[in-house]
């Protein structure tokens, strides 16, 4: 499907590389981008801290979930045996700011358990799936991200894109939406990374809210004034 190829380079071209999954400075709780930087994350810390992430960003905005990162940082909290032996009170004040606070200090907690038990291997797809608060974007983003395979990444910004551009019909499942990238593109991680990373992107300007995609110049750059 030549279309998503073309959308690739377009967003590419747009806004160049984008140096997703940020990470935290410890020193500074400033959150790095690392565009054109494919080596990180670099360490078993790091590793965790983007699988705690993309548990906190679940239902919320991306700066929500950071703020809460910088919470469990600042406590010195922010690895899995930290919130392991913190009480809930405090871990819930941490993650207040991301929502849903008590079900993801649950979830923290079991994917903190989870990480411990992997012993520095790599974990599967559906290992990932079998820990409670993890689910299929969940999973992909920390095999992605965390340890740098090609299992691309779906949000509520791929399926909109995708819908107003006229590639799908809009109510077809994860799965599929995943197969489609997956079966066009060459499995590389990091055109994987950088092709979900560039949609948020594209999606925080044109298909936040209840209008979806006005303004949006995909259509104009990929099929010109005819529309076809």
């Amino acid at each position: 499907m030549k279309v998503l190829r073309d959308i690739y380079s377009v967003l590419m071209e747009l806004y160049g590389p984008q140096g997703w999954w940020p990470l935290l400075d410890r020193d500074t709780l400033k959150l790095r981008y690392h565009p054109g930087d494919y080596t990180l994350p670099s360490s078993e810390t790091e590793i965790f801290e983007v699988m705690a992430g993309a548990i906190l960003t679940q239902n919320t905005s991306w700066d929500a979930a950071a703020a809460a990162l910088r919470n469990l940082a600042s406590l010195n909290i922010l690895e899995p045996e930290g919130i392991l032996a913190a009480d809930d009170d405090e871990l819930e004040g941490a993650l207040r700011c991301a929502g849903f606070y008590r079900q993801k200090t649950s979830y923290l907690r079991e994917i903190s358990e989870f990480f411990i038990s992997l012993e520095g291997a790599i974990p599967s797809r559906k290992e990932l799936l079998g820990v409670r608060g993890v689910g299929y974007e969940t999973a992909d983003s920390i095999l992605l991200y965390g340890y740098r395979k090609p299992e691309f990444v779906v949000d509520a910004y791929t399926r909109r894109m995708l819908s107003h551009n006229g590639i799908i019909g809009g109510d077809e499942g994860y799965s599929v939406i995943k197969g489609i990238f997956e079966e066009n593109l060459e499995p590389d991680f990091r055109v994987f990374q950088e092709y979900h990373a560039l949609i948020v992107r594209h999606g925080k300007l044109y298909y936040r809210g209840r209008v979806h995609g006005e303004g949006d110049p995909l259509p104009q750059r990929l099929y010109g004034d005819s529309g076809d």
